[in-house]
């Protein structure tokens, strides 16, 4: 299946809008779902780094891991599940815009099924984050114009 994909101007230097995308701390904030974030260890988002998030679903919390497969300041950032029987493969690019006071967000969405994972990939989880990527995106721009 072909990934889904969402995108979204937001007011905003590409250097905010990567700064906050990036950091864990904050995904609660923007992200559908996200209960809390955060990077394992002591260090900083970069290839390689991994972080934990906790989401709901359907009323229970779930936890897992996530590899940064790509950081590079202030164009892209990707991300891998390395966990669970449902593991997401993010990329978001950050585009300057109208001269660089703005930028252009693109999520780039797709999940690999293991073991009961394979049945709820098709079924469950790619047509409810087609719905969601782009109110996330939404939500995300509404977070930055305000203020971030």
């Amino acid at each position: 299946m072909a990934p889904i994909v969402s995108e979204v101007e937001i007011g905003r230097p590409p250097g905010e809008v990567y700064a906050y995308l990036t950091d864990p701390a904050r995904f609660a904030e923007w992200q559908w779902g996200v209960v809390s974030a955060r990077m394992v260890g002591d260090r900083q988002p970069a290839a390689g780094a991994r972080f934990t998030t906790t989401t709901r679903i359907a009323g229970a919390e779930q936890r897992s891991t996530l590899e940064i497969t790509d950081f590079r300041p202030p164009a892209e950032w990707a991300v891998r599940g390395v966990d669970g029987p449902v593991r997401v493969v993010a990329a978001f690019a950050v585009e300057p815009v109208r001269d660089g006071v703005a930028s252009r967000v693109r999520i780039t969405l797709d999940f690999e099924g293991r073991g009961p994972g394979r049945v709820l990939v098709p079924t469950l989880v790619r047509p409810q984050a087609a719905g969601e990527a782009p109110r996330t995106l939404r939500r995300l721009k509404l977070r930055l114009e305000a203020g971030g």
